[in-house]
């Protein structure tokens, strides 16, 4: 739990010099290959896009070698945020993640985003 805790804590500060030291270099993002590289690119994005975005653990399971989290969000998206005009409006909404640490690593993630309670918001 230790790691997660601290890969939040990076997230949170944007500090993206530390990402390395919790998500592998061949990190898959939804199936689908990244790397470390791409996930710091996607993550760079959201907090551009989300200027108010913090990362807020409601629920962390761990079963070693899988963390399952749930976490909420409470932001103001610029434009569009999943094809939905949010434009600068506040919406709340949950994000159910699975991870697989492989290595003392993140090196699997699977995200489910509650779009259904953005979409009821607007």
């Amino acid at each position: 739990m230790r790691i997660y805790r601290g890969y939040i804590d990076c997230l949170n500060q944007q500090d993206w010099q530390r990402l390395g030291d919790f998500v592998h270099s061949q990190v898959t993002y939804n199936a689908n290959t990244v790397g470390l590289a791409g996930y710091r690119a996607m993550l760079e994005r959201d907090f551009r896009e989300i200027p108010d975005l913090v990362f807020r653990v409601q629920l962390l399971i761990a079963d070693p070698p899988t963390i399952a989290s749930r976490l909420n969000f409470n932001v103001s998206p610029r434009g569009e945020f999943f094809g939905l005009p949010i434009n600068g409006r506040t919406v709340s909404f949950d994000e159910n993640v699975f991870y697989e640490i492989v290595d003392g690593k993140i090196a699997r993630v699977w995200s489910v985003i509650d779009k259904a309670a953005i979409e009821q918001q607007l």
